[in-house]
Order: C-alpha cells, then structure tokens, then sequence
C-alpha cells in the first residue's frame, strides 16, 4: 500500500502486489453489494445470511449522506438509518464490509447522495477542491466515519477499507489531489487505519485518486459479457497496479459468474459484482437519469439481476457463486498468492472463446486455467464444445467458464506427482481425493496416465481412479450440496432444499376507501418568478405554482428548465405531463386568450446522479422546480446572413446561409456568427443540431471569431445538444458564434430567434416528502369506492387499500391509463409508479410497488395525467413477492 507520513496503516490488512491479506492470511475476496437503505430493517439479517451462505465473504454497502442528513443540519440514524446496527449485523455473521461514505456515491440514488440544498449556495462547487463543499463534507464525516473507525477490522467491527468519492475519474474535477487528499485527510484524522481505496469508473487510476499518496486505485469493469476482449484488458490493469505493488481491486463489475471467473484468472484479488443483492428504491429516493441515456427515471425496484431479486429469491446464478467460491477455497493460499499470466501453450476450441485466455500461475507450481464458452445455451453455439489444452482435448458446456488446472503438484493432497490436467471446477480435495463440479465429461491426467469421467447425474457421483488418485465428479447442483468427502471418495450430500411451492396466482383488489380530504398545503409566499423547489424547503416531494397571465395575442409559451415533472393547466385545461428534466418547452396556447390562470404542480422524482450535460436537469447539482415561464411575443427565422469563418474563408467574410458553407474539410470544425439584436429577452432555436454544436454568446462590442480561437473573456459558451437545442438570451446587442463540424450538404440546421415576456407573480405552496407521510399515515374519514375508478386530468384521489396477511410481502401493481400511484406503508413511502404515458425508465421493475411484510396500512396517492385516453385506475392486482424473483 502506498504511504505518507500522516498515513496511518492497520498492519491487520495489507494490500500488495500479491493480493490482499487480513491477519496475514492471504485471500481472494468475493464481495456483494448489499444496501441497508434498500432493505427493511427487518430483513437486513436475513440478506447477509444469504450472502454468506452464497459463500461470498464480504459486503460493500454505500452510506448515503442525504439518507442521513434529511435537512440542513438534522442527522438521522435510527431506525432503518441506523448503519451502526448494520455493520455489527456483518460482523455477527461473520461478513467483512466495505464501507463506502462518498460524499458521492452515484448507486442510481436521489442526487448521488449529496444533498439537495447543496445546489441553492452558488459560490459551492461539488466534488470540487472548494471550502463551501468541502465544510459540508466535513459535517457529514464527523458523523459517519466515527461509526466505521469503531468498526474496523480487527477491533470492533469488520471493516477492512473504506472508499472515498465514487468514479471520480467520470466527473471534471479541477484539482483531484487537492480534493482527494481532503477527503484522506479526514478520514485519518477520525482514526480510519484500514486501507483507503477510490475507484475509476473508466480505467483512469490517476483520475479517481489524484495520485493521492495512501490512496490505493481500485477499478470497477462493466465489460460485454459475450466479449471476447475481457482478459487481456484486465491483466493490463493488473500489471498497471503490480508496478506499485499494489493488487487488483475490482470495486464493481457484472454479476455473472461467467465473467467473474475471467476476472478471477486475470488476477483480481477483489472481486465485487454491483447488485449481487438487490433492493428498493423507496419513497423519493430514486435518481432522474443515468448515464447514457437521457431523460430515464430510475424505478421503485433496483434490480439488475443480481443472485438474489429486490424481494430476497434467489435467482440461478446464487448456486454459480456457491461453486466459486468452493473453488475459491478449495485453492486457499495458492490461489490467493497466484500472478496472472497467460498460457504457455496455445489454447484452441471449436467455440467463441476468449481473444486472449488468462491463467493464474498458482503459488507453488502450476496453473489455474480459465476456458470460457462464450456460446448460449439456446440459438447458436449450444450444447458442449472441445477445447485442446495442451494437446488434450476436453469438453466444455456452452455458456460456462470452467477454471482448469494445469501441472500442478499433488503433495498438497498426499500424493507425490503431478496434476497434468484436470478439465472442471475443483470444489474439495482431500488426502487423495479431488472432487470436481461439473455438467460435461471431466478429463483428468496425472502425469502421462489420462482418465475420462462421464458426465455426472444428480445424485450420483462419477468415480475414477488414476494413479492412486480418487476423482470424483459431481452435477453443479450436487457440489453444492456437498458437506464431507471420505478417503475412499465417498461423498455426502446435504439434503436438497424443499422445492419452491407455486407462486399463488395474482389478486385482483377493487375495492378501496377514498379520503374525503386532501393533504394540506405549506404556503410558501409570492414571488416575481418562479422559486426552486429547494428554497422552498422542498428537498423530496412537489410544490404547486400559481398565476395569471395575458396571453392575448400570444400563440404560445416557452418553459425554461422545468424538471422534474409537470403538470400543467393553462385556462383550467390541463396538458400533458411535461418531464423533460429541464429542456426547454414551447406549449401551443392558441386556444387560450385574455388573462387565464396558470397552475402547475411539479414533482420531484429524483435528483441526478451522474452529470449528463446534454439536459439542464440531469447536472449533478441541480435544482428542481417549474424553471421559468415565458410568452412568447413573436418569431424571426435568423437562418440568413451568417458570416462564415475558418477553413479558407478570407477578408471580408463570405455570408452564407447557416451551415450553408462548401468545403472539401469534412469534418472539420467551422464558425458562422452573425449580430442579433433583441428589444426583451429572446431564445434563440437550433432546428435541426444533430451532433453538439458550439455556440458563443458574446455581448457589446462586435467579436470575430473562428474554430481556431478562444472566445473572448466577456462571452458565454454554451454547448448545445439535440436534446434542447435552445439559448435564451437578455435584451441587447449579441455577436452570436455558432461551430459545428462542417458537412458538405449542411446538415439542415435552421435558426429562429422567439422574443419573450416573462410570466411574473406567482404564488407557491409545498408539500414535502415529511408533509405528505404525516397525512398517508394518518386515519381518516373516507368512502368505500369500487374500481374501476374513472379520475379526470389533474384530479388526486387517496386512496386506503386493506391488504391481506403475506409472510413475505405483496407486489402492488395499479392496472390503468394515465396514472401516477404514490403508495405509503408502515409509517413511511413505499414508491412511485407511473402508468400510462411516460418516460423511459430503468433499474428495475417500473410497474409494481413493493409492501414489506409487516408495512401495514396501504394509503395510495392516484393522480391523473392528460393524455390520449381518461385516467383510469381499473384494479389493483396483489402478486406474492415470491413470485417476482422467478426467472
């Protein structure tokens, strides 16, 4: 581990390039991210007995500061906040822990964990080497990191490495050293002695660290799982970390074992698939957007596949681990001390394989090889494959990556020679006996003397001897199971587990009571524009806004950074819900004329978790509310009388039409400005931008530019996208600079320039996530109804469901049209789902909300959407939780 002199190293965890150690004993480390703050408080002892018994050894758990820090200044830890009684739950069953602070932490979570208010402060700068974030930083690790230096590893807890920020190397941090040596330097001075690790999102080690000393890189690979370029990629960075003497830590990855098995023999020492144990997303926890994909919601359920589904079933690849981590044991200290390397002989199969295989060569002789078939079971390459391994051939089963051995020597298990091959999973080896996991024919040689074994049936082991040594093959199922070996090869099997009973078929529930009342309002005062949601105290939840407005004469309405959804009325009509996370928005309003009212509730789902510059909204940081509301005065198509600057274009410039400039440089950057002058404040619209274009803002004096220059100091550069193609701009004189790559046929790119008139004196009201549970959660009077329930556009009912008895939770899902369902239990917000007409959504199931057994007394929040059909909420149809992890 690298080190300074303020460093403070527990000699208990030592990290080299030879792996990880704890207490000396070496060890390679299978790591399931488990999340307190997605799972009941009930079931947290339940999921990490699962996660031992999948015979993974570690969790990583997020603490997310916004789950803890509810307001400015109000801290939380108790009840299902209470980190503290989760982490000494990990140490009760035997568990090690990653703790992982932040202060960001992405995990698809409202804001990435920072807290809203951050963004109301403007000289605050987050993530940045800066003294407003850094304070708040500070306050959230005075409270959190005095839990985790209590509880590290070996006195107190099992902590053995904390993670400081999260991805680091995918955000434009200005002074990473600066930055990273802060967070460091806290977390020593709170007495954190285990390693400190930050990992790369991208493979750019310096950028998640700042090459800051005593802060060990960590990488977190989200690879192809059919690609067959996974190994070599990895062995780099294995390389890459061994020249310091440090090991490869793979802080996330996918979850298939498949691949995990590659990055196994490719040489990492940590190995911690993202969401092996999924979770929720409750209340309104879930982030707006992700990376990759603009305008997505993240969804109730958080689910990606893991081994064990948001309610607790385990899926197929829970036994997968199981036979890993055998494997992983039955190696021990030679597997854990193993360097990667590759091949000493080539590798040939007659199935898509990998580009380039890895080996581990394993302390004390020989090698770990990993075979990979990178066929399917269903489709193309099915069924079971050959490899050659150094001239031997051997079967292996489509859509598996069995890890051979190669020479290696048979002392360790009381024998003299050596282990030539062996084709399978080696899951437990004893004096004389070695015991394989596999579904195909298991090829072993010892020495010259070469033995097939034929594929195993359940319940009945296969049996070979070869040169005094017993070889015994058992079905996946059956390894398992396995609990003891005799000498003779014997084994002995636990008893299979019950099988699953059938999930009962789904309820339909049409009947409710609907409240008479409706929640209160927090008046939140009058205001010239429209305030963000945040500074009205509104961190989690929504607020309405209020006016009226003239809009005779006026065809439409320009809506500026709306996020993050809006339902609007102009004149008592209401429009269809807006959710375009703060992309500008012009509403037709020709059929609205004279002063009309204007009301719009705005909701937030999430604040965002990475930083997307192609939508306002989708910054990390931003805020959330109605944005600002303009009428729009008039429309000038602009496209014309662009000066045209770069390539050849000489003195005086060429006018041309926007984009309209001929040249052989495709490609090539080129920049049309052109004076725009605007009596009120304008909004200049891009039609057409396909790809990001330039464009620079520069007021007063005129400004000849071209791709080669910088914009003056004066100007404003704005990058625009395809997903809001717009620039607003103040009254006045503006030299307006626009550079896109050039193409030949000019792309189609149109300019129009919309004159404005702000729409001023709005009254507000909240209602925040605390105001909302209060009056769910509260009895009240109400009326039996009978679904199906007919609501009109921007009309709310609450609704009070009676749910029956389930052991292991219900899934909730509103069978509609034009719906948003908001569902409260047991004192607290289960989640959101959205029926009918709506953004694309991720994470997880979007359609069902999830009631943890024992969450008592189902309140639902319908609201109804304008669209192409009525809102509607036709029934509520009950699954059991059990259901929804079957594949």
């Amino acid at each position: 581990m690298s080190s300074s002199p303020t460093t403070v190293v527990n000699s208990a965890i030592e990290l080299d390039a030879r792996g990880t150690r704890i207490e000396g004993g070496p060890r390679a480390v299978l790591c399931a991210s488990l999340f307190y703050f997605r799972i009941p408080r009930e079931q947290w002892r339940a999921r990490l007995q699962q996660v031992r018994d999948s015979g993974y050894t570690c969790v990583d758990v997020y603490l997310p500061w916004n789950f803890h820090e509810t307001a400015p200044g109000r801290w939380s830890f108790e009840g299902r906040r209470d980190v503290a009684a989760f982490l000494d739950l990990a140490q009760e069953e035997g568990l090690y822990v990653i703790a992982r602070p932040g202060p960001y932490i992405c995990s698809e979570w409202d804001g990435g964990a920072l807290p809203a208010w951050l963004g109301l402060d403007p000289e605050l700068r987050i993530r940045q080497n800066e003294p407003r974030f850094l304070a708040g930083v500070t306050a959230w690790f005075d409270q959190v990191l005095p839990l985790l230096a209590e509880r590290q590893y070996p006195a107190g807890g099992t902590v053995i490495m904390v993670q400081l920020e999260n991805e680091l190397d995918f955000f434009d941090c200005e002074d990473r050293t600066g930055y990273v040596t802060a967070l460091r330097d806290q977390a020593i001075r709170h007495g954190i002695t285990v390693p400190l690790i930050a990992c790369s999102g991208q493979g750019d080690l310096e950028g998640a660290t700042g090459d800051v000393p005593g802060v060990v890189p960590a990488c977190n690979f989200y690879p192809d799982d059919d690609s067959p370029h996974i190994e070599p990629e990895v062995r780099r960075y294995a390389d890459l970390l061994a020249e310091r003497d440090l090991p490869l830590l793979i802080t996330e990855t996918n979850r298939r074992h498949r691949t995990l098995r590659r990055l196994l023999a490719s040489g990492a020492s940590l190995i911690a698939p993202y969401l092996q144990s999924s979770g929720w997303n409750f209340g309104y926890t879930p982030s707006a957007g992700n990376w990759g994909r603009p305008g997505n919601l993240m969804s109730h359920g958080y689910d990606f596949g893991g081994y064990v589904s948001s309610t607790g079933t385990e899926r197929p690849e829970y036994a997968e681990a199981q036979i890993l981590a055998r494997v992983i044991d039955t190696l021990g200290p030679r597997l854990a001390l193993a360097t990667p390397t590759t091949p000493p002989t080539p590798l040939t199969t007659d199935f898509p394989t990998s580009s380039s295989p890895s080996a581990l060569r394993l302390e004390g002789g020989g090698l770990l090889l990993a075979v990979p078939h990178l066929g399917s079971r269903t489709g193309a390459e099915t069924g079971t494959g050959t490899a050659v391994v150094n001239g031997v051939p051997v079967a292996v089963a489509a859509d598996s990556c069995p890890l051979m051995l190669v020479d290696v020597p048979l002392e360790p298990w009381g024998r003299e020679g050596t282990l030539t091959l062996a084709s399978a999973d080696l899951v437990a080896a004893g004096a004389g006996v070695l015991v394989f996991s596999s579904e195909v024919p298991v090829t072993a040689v010892v020495g010259d003397t070469r033995v097939e074994i034929p594929a195993p049936e359940a319940g009945a082991p296969q049996r070979e001897t070869v040169a005094g040594l017993t070889v015994v093959a058992l079905t996946p199922a059956d390894a398992v199971r396995l609990r003891a070996t005799d000498s003779d090869g014997t084994v002995h099997l636990d008893a299979p587990a019950p099988a699953r009973p059938a999930a009962p078929d789904p309820v339909a529930v049409r009947r409710a009571r609907r409240r008479t009342n409706t929640a209160p309002e927090r008046p939140s005062g009058r205001h010239e524009l429209p305030p963000t949601l945040e500074s009205l105290g509104v961190y989690r939840g929504r607020g309405t806004y209020r006016t009226t407005t003239d809009l005779t004469d006026v065809d439409a309405l320009l809506l500026v950074g709306a996020a993050d959804i809006v339902d609007l009325a102009v004149a008592g009509r209401p429009r269809p819900t807006i959710a375009d996370f703060g992309a500008t928005r012009r509403i037709d309003v020709r059929e609205a004329t004279g002063v009309v009212d204007v009301e719009a509730v705005v909701e937030i789902w999430g604040h965002a978790n990475f930083d997307d510059a192609r939508l306002p909204a989708l910054r990390l940081g931003a805020l959330r509310g109605l944005g600002t509301m303009w009428t729009v005065r008039e429309t000038t198509d602009v496209s014309a009388l662009w000066e045209v600057h770069g390539h050849w274009a000489g003195r005086p410039a060429p006018l041309r039409e926007l984009g309209g400039w001929s040249s052989t440089r495709v490609g090539i950057p080129v920049t049309y400005t052109r004076e725009i002058r605007t009596a009120t404040a304008a909004a200049l619209h891009l039609k057409g931008v396909v790809e990001p274009v330039r464009v620079t803002v520069a007021d007063g004096e005129p400004h000849t530019a071209d791709a080669a220059h910088e914009p003056p100091s004066a100007a404003t550069v704005h990058t625009v996208h395809a997903e809001d193609p717009w620039v607003t701009l103040p009254a006045g004189t503006h030299r307006i600079s626009v550079t896109l790559p050039h193409h030949p046929s000019g792309g189609g790119l149109r300019a129009e320039l919309l004159g404005l008139d702000p729409v001023t004196d709005w009254t507000c009201a909240a209602q925040d996530d605390d105001l909302l549970t209060a009056f769910a959660t509260d009895a009240a009077p109400g009326q039996e109804v009978q679904l199906p329930l007919t609501l009109a556009p921007g009309e709310e009912a609450w609704l009070d469901v009676d749910l029956p008895p389930s052991h292991d939770g219900l899934l909730l899902r509103p069978d509609g049209t034009q719906l948003r369902v908001t569902g409260w239990a047991g004192g607290e917000c289960v989640g959101r789902v959205w029926v009918g007409d709506r953004p694309d959504f991720s994470g997880g199931d979007a359609d069902a909300l999830w009631i943890p057994p024992g969450w008592s007394g189902l309140s639902l929040l319908v609201r109804g959407a304008a669209g192409a059909r009525d809102p509607e909420l036709r029934v509520l149809r009950l699954e059991s939780s059990d259901s929804e992890g079957r594949p």
